[in-house]
């Protein structure tokens, strides 16, 4: 069988309970993110500052295939941590309105929530948190959720190296 043009396909088989889960002092909690390169991408930033995430009901499954090609692996490293185990220390990320990055209290352990690609957070969340906002030069309004995690942990990793 010629494989020339096409790349060859692996199949993985694992069971979802084998997922690691447990918890971390830096989580990312996603709400509603509905994207699954997005929840993908945001595993795989959360592997590389070794975050763990945690996924609210009615985000895109982090084991669908885009998630898993986004997640380039991640997905069998990364704890998924329950809702309720997150820390409770929270910057809520928002598009408008909030401090700056660079003040927000990020020391561990710490809960970064980011929203749905369109909604954001609902209010009942940003108001438990300390409201922090991604500073974006030049004419872009707001970033993408999976940009504003990384640079959000990005962020992090800065001050715990300086």
């Amino acid at each position: 069988m010629s494989t020339l043009g096409h790349a060859p396909r692996v199949i993985g088989v694992y069971r979802r309970a084998d997922l690691p889960v447990g918890s971390r002092d830096v989580v990312l909690a996603l709400w509603r993110v509905s994207d699954p390169g997005n929840v993908g991408t945001l595993l795989r930033t959360a592997d590389a500052f070794g975050a763990g995430v945690s996924l609210s009901p009615e985000c895109a499954d982090p084991t669908g295939p885009r998630a898993l090609r986004a997640s380039a692996g991640a997905i069998f490293r990364v704890p998924l941590v329950a809702w309720d185990d997150i820390p409770e220390r929270c910057v809520a990320l928002v598009a408008h309105g909030g401090a700056p990055l660079a003040q927000a209290p990020l020391e561990p352990p710490v809960t970064i929530f980011l929203g749905a690609e369109r909604e954001g957070l609902p209010e009942r969340l940003v108001t438990q948190c300390h409201k922090a906002t991604v500073p974006t030069p030049g004419p872009a309004e707001s970033l993408n959720v999976a940009a504003a995690g990384a640079i959000a942990l990005y962020e992090l990793s800065r001050r715990a190296s300086a």
